[in-house]
């Protein structure tokens, strides 16, 4: 069986009345945890997505850090967070916001506990690589993360596997920290 055409779907939604398209979407709500998620910031605004990325980012602290336990580190979780969460947020800057959030721990998690794996720098300098693009397109977004973006760098000195100087090639082909520096 193949699966419904957006088409096909908005063919039958219009069929129904509203009571049952009211039914229809309450139980998705029920039974679906991104439909629960989108539908709370729609109706809930700022504040349910405040909360949203507050949980998101708690997510990827407790994969580096749990309140309790050993950590799990489990980098494919702290990136469904990520991933969830832009799902549903409207504002793309929340999203490099938790990206670099990934990094930092990361980053914190090896300094703490020492070496990992190339596997593991590897998906930190990709995320890395990701929010230094979004900054190199946004001069406003590059100025309120400097600063983060920079700290990476100086935590990272002395790790292993080339992650220090992979962190600072990606930093300093930021086209804004150039203007910087030669001001």
């Amino acid at each position: 069986m193949s699966k419904l055409k957006i088409t096909d779907l908005k063919k039958s939604l219009k069929q129904l009345e509203h009571k049952e398209l009211v039914q229809l979407i309450t139980d998705l709500y029920k039974i679906n945890h991104d439909v629960k998620d989108y539908l709370s910031v729609q109706f809930g605004g700022e504040e349910v997505l405040k909360d949203l990325f507050n949980n998101a980012k708690k997510k990827i602290q407790d994969e580096f850090f749990p309140d309790r336990g050993m950590p799990k580190m489990r980098l494919t979780e702290a990136k469904k967070a990520i991933n969830d969460f832009k799902k549903i947020a409207d504002d793309s800057n929340q999203v490099i916001d938790l990206m670099l959030f990934y990094v930092e721990m990361g980053t914190e998690f090896t300094s703490t506990y020492g070496d990992i794996d190339l596997k593991f720098y590897n998906s930190m300098l990709s995320m890395y690589d990701k929010v230094a693009d979004a900054c190199d397109r946004d001069e406003q977004l590059y100025q309120e993360l400097k600063d983060r973006l920079y700290s990476c760098i100086t935590k990272s000195d002395g790790i292993g596997w080339g992650y220090h100087d992979g962190l600072c090639e990606i930093y300093y082909s930021i086209s804004w920290g150039l203007e910087e520096e030669e001001e």
